[in-house]
């Protein structure tokens, strides 16, 4: 029997990333785990939700670029710190090594084992939140994450999971199966 626990959010966990832009002239990163993705065709969108009280959201919206950083689990102590900390009165850019590469008001973080450069497409304006809506220009992977196909392999960049029930963070396990594929027993079935 289910139980009906108000409106609660149950899409946790949830891909946490680090966004860094530019604000003031300085590379500051924020760490975010409400993310989404838009699609996955050409061109590729991601949003964002980011409370408007962070000082990142003005770089954003002046820049209109920004990077978007994966952390591994073994970030997990600089990862949250990025979330910690404003940037109003701290430098995060001494943290973790920053560099750039399409975009110099988009900066990246090179321990990140996947990094992307995006446009801002496009900004929603919630009464607490900007919903930035942005476009991926490039993206960046340590050789040692592919595959030999070269696609990401997810099991080696060990991401972070962020669950907002039990506020902490968690990590992937073992895959259970494969997509597109598991489904078709039943199909054999009709």
């Amino acid at each position: 029997m289910k139980k009906k626990i108000n409106k609660t959010n149950a899409l946790y966990p949830t891909l946490t990333t680090i966004l860094g832009t530019m604000v003031n002239g300085k590379p500051n990163f924020i760490t975010i785990a409400h993310v989404g993705i838009m699609n996955h065709g050409d061109p590729q969108y991601l949003s964002f939700g980011v409370s408007k009280a962070h000082f990142s959201n003005q770089g954003i919206l002046e820049n209109k670029v920004f990077s978007v950083n994966i952390p591994s689990k073994d970030l997990v102590v600089e990862t949250d710190y990025f979330g910690l900390v404003t940037g109003k009165n701290t430098d995060k850019s001494k943290v973790l090594d920053v560099f750039y590469e399409e975009y110099d008001k988009a900066p990246m973080l090179k321990q990140c084992p996947v990094t992307m450069e995006c446009r801002l497409a496009q900004t929603i304006d919630f009464k607490t939140h900007d919903i930035f809506i942005g476009e991926i220009m490039a993206t960046y992977a340590n050789e040692d994450v592919l595959m030999k196909n070269g696609k990401i392999d997810i099991r080696k960049i060990d991401p972070l999971l962020f669950d907002m029930s039990s506020l902490k963070y968690w990590a992937l396990g073992e895959p259970v199966a494969n997509c597109w594929n598991v489904g078709k027993a039943l199909k054999k079935k009709e």
